[in-house]
């Protein structure tokens, strides 16, 4: 008799899948974080000072208030962080033109290369995976990716473009 192979099991959500799901992100976040992590530690810098200079790279211009929204980190221990990318030269602050109260973070020319260290090898090893797994792969991905999230953030990412259309 011929062994048919008909994908993968329909029967996903048992117990064991469901462990071995939250094993893989385990594993994949310990290896995407790894080289950065090696990086930051050779200039005294940990996990917390990538994520700010991350976000504050993505987003030039973010407010403190929208970096802690994202980050939904302690005040205190923003400040903390932030106090030393300022201090290093990674990180510059702007008073906001609209309300004076509000700080407009941007990376310096210094902040921008950090950031592009940090970010090359995790962006290399994502696209690696994508073409490994495949387009339709990727969009299941980040439809899982999604549904993990709370939903408040979903709106943050809008679905992918079809190819040849602008945004």
């Amino acid at each position: 008799m011929t062994d048919v192979k008909t994908g993968p099991n329909p029967l996903f959500l048992r117990e064991e899948d469901l462990r071995q799901g939250m094993e893989l992100l385990f594993y994949a976040y310990r290896d995407f974080t790894a080289e950065p992590d090696a990086m930051l530690a050779k200039i005294a810098l940990g996990r917390a000072h990538h994520r700010v200079v991350y976000f504050v790279g993505r987003y030039p211009g973010i407010t403190v208030s929208e970096l802690l929204a994202i980050l939904q980190i302690t005040k205190q221990s923003l400040s903390r962080v932030l106090s030393e990318l300022v201090a290093e030269g990674y990180v510059e602050q702007r008073t906001g033109t609209k309300d004076r109260r509000q700080r407009l973070l941007a990376l310096t020319e210094k902040g921008q290369e950090l950031e592009r260290q940090l970010s090359d090898a995790q962006r290399a090893r994502i696209a690696r995976a994508y073409r490994a797994a495949g387009a339709a792969a990727v969009e299941g991905f980040r439809t899982v990716m999604l549904g993990i999230m709370d939903e408040a953030d979903r709106a943050k990412f809008p679905p992918p473009r079809a190819p040849g259309t602008k945004r």
